[in-house]
């Protein structure tokens, strides 16, 4: 299973680098022209349309599976990397690592917590400021609330 596996990642890996090349677009774009070149030759037949469209429906449906994939890789190397940033630094809060596997609930609680934060950065009279939630609340709230005597 594992060396199945490895060819669909080097056989999708190279898909993907073809795909985006210039040679790709130009390949592509030969085909479209012979194709109308031959209109005239098959009388504009609705087999001579068949061709083009069925040629670009399949090259589509698979084209929609490659991207994904490609989608998919490059988004967990970046979650990775961030996370490899975010647990690396001191300041951040470790509850973003692995942020992406929350839920839609959990997430819209978080983006709750950095509006917040916006607001209250909003308030500090140099944009070199970076604070943590929790800290931010605790600064705010000792700059702005008044000394108990």
């Amino acid at each position: 299973m594992k060396n199945r596996s490895s060819y669909t990642e080097k056989l999708a890996h190279h898909a993907t680098v073809f795909s985006g090349s210039s040679l790709a677009f130009i390949l592509a774009l030969l085909v479209v022209i012979i194709w109308l070149l031959t209109g005239s030759f098959f009388h504009y037949s609705d087999t001579w349309q068949l061709v083009i469209n069925t040629g670009t429906t399949i090259v589509t449906f698979l084209m929609v599976f490659l991207i994904q994939r490609m989608q998919n890789k490059d988004s967990r190397a970046i979650h990775l990397k961030l996370n490899e940033l975010v647990a690396a630094l001191n300041g951040p809060s470790n509850r973003l690592i692995d942020v992406e596997d929350l839920s839609e609930e959990e997430l819209e609680t978080l983006s709750a917590f950095y509006k917040k934060l916006a607001v209250l950065a909003k308030k500090e009279k140099t944009l070199f400021s970076s604070h943590s939630i929790e800290e931010a609340i605790g600064l705010h709230k000792a700059k702005y609330s008044k000394p108990s005597e």
